[in-house]
């Protein structure tokens, strides 16, 4: 197994800083598909470390209901076929059953598959959703994943999701995982908290990891692929007084009332604005003290969401300037790389949403550096 030594925070930070696209290794590509894809974290993030062995990543198929996300993809994958697709009608067989027409389809279309990715849904997980959490319709959509994993008989698979999904009234993880381990996998499912991998983030996520012939622990991937602790200023510091004509750099444009309780913030050097200026609906006995709060310099972000843009949606008030972050941080805070293209998207919503959703390419980094020289090793 690997033993792998902690780059240099500065190294990191360089190519978080980064913005040429690395060259294409020479090597054997590494087949990857993605479903529920996103703007491509997981894919992203396994080409990374493919890369640092020689590697290429060619992305057989990558599938997501959103058209702004996968431009987005597009531009980091150009060969990759992406599709707006369902992924419940490209795999809709039953857990054990015969393959489908459109399963059959399927493997022609994308062939051999090294790494099978996945980041599903997680609204119907979320600890944000108490009028469905654990009984909805759409945490079934994790169970796609196994199935896909049946047909396509990937090497590896990562499935990422948020902890709620263990809760699940019809158990869909520990179902996936039994039918994993029926179909020959070893499965390590654990909840990771992606700052113990170096994102300036607080993002908890359950990850199940299922591997061919030499089993991987996530607790090894953490332990053997930690970074410090690092702060909102190691990721975003050097944009603080960026302005561009760019959507990613584009400023929130806050009412008089939010611009006030920003100003508070500054004005009185405190990083929670007191109960009495919050809205009623805030106030009181609760424990959302991040809302309406300002981001630490010195301490991870909390979860990047899509309501980054507004002090209301969490602590996304800027640590050193009188604003909420931009895009362009927020995707820094997801540790997406300056070379990532967002210019496809148009409109501000699209884009808070695409970079929200996402899933820190730090994660399939680790994973797959692990993997990678686990196969070497068994070789």
């Amino acid at each position: 197994m690997s033993t792998d030594v902690a780059a240099p925070a500065d190294a990191d930070q360089a190519a978080l800083r980064s913005t040429l696209p690395p060259t294409r290794p020479s090597g054997v590509p590494l087949r990857v598909v993605d479903l529920f894809a996103g703007i491509g974290g997981l894919s992203l993030g396994l080409s990374q470390a493919a890369a640092a062995v020689g590697r290429p990543v060619d992305v057989a198929l990558a599938v997501d209901r959103d058209p702004a996300a996968l431009g987005v993809f597009s531009r980091i994958f150009p060969s990759a076929e992406v599709t707006t697709e369902d992924v419940t009608a490209l795999v809709d067989g039953t857990l054990g059953a015969v393959a489908t027409p459109a399963e059959r389809a399927l493997r022609r279309r994308v062939g051999d598959v090294d790494v099978l990715v996945g980041g599903p849904p997680c609204q119907g997980h979320s600890a944000l959703n108490n009028a469905t959490r654990h009984r909805d319709d759409r945490n079934e959509l994790y169970l796609r994943m196994a199935r896909a994993a049946e047909v396509l008989a990937p090497d590896t698979m990562v499935v990422e999701n948020v902890p709620g999904a263990r809760a699940d009234r019809s158990g869909v993880v520990d179902r996936t995982v039994a039918h994993l381990r029926g179909l020959g996998y070893g499965v390590s499912v654990e909840v990771v908290d992606l700052s113990d991998l170096g994102v300036a983030q607080r993002r908890r996520r359950l990850v199940l990891l299922a591997t061919r012939r030499v089993p991987v622990s996530l607790v090894d991937v953490v332990h053997r692929h930690q970074r410090p602790t690092r702060g909102v200023a190691w990721a975003i510091g050097d944009l603080a007084d960026v302005e561009s004509d760019r959507l990613v750099d584009q400023r929130a444009r806050s009412a008089a009332a939010t611009r006030e309780r920003i100003a508070y913030l500054f004005d009185h050097d405190v990083y929670e604005l007191p109960n009495e200026l919050r809205p009623a609906c805030h106030r009181g006995d609760h424990s959302y003290v991040s809302i309406y709060g300002r981001m630490r310099p010195d301490q991870p972000a909390q979860t990047i969401t899509r309501g980054f843009y507004s002090m209301c949606m969490g602590r996304y008030v800027h640590p050193t300037r009188p604003r909420t972050i931009t895009a362009h941080e927020a995707a820094r805070l997801q540790h997406f790389p300056d070379h990532v293209d967002f210019s496809s998207i148009r409109k501000r919503g699209q884009l808070a949403l695409a970079i929200g959703n996402a899933v820190p390419p730090r994660l399939t980094e680790a994973i797959g550096a692990e993997v990678l020289a686990s196969r070497r090793d068994a070789s």
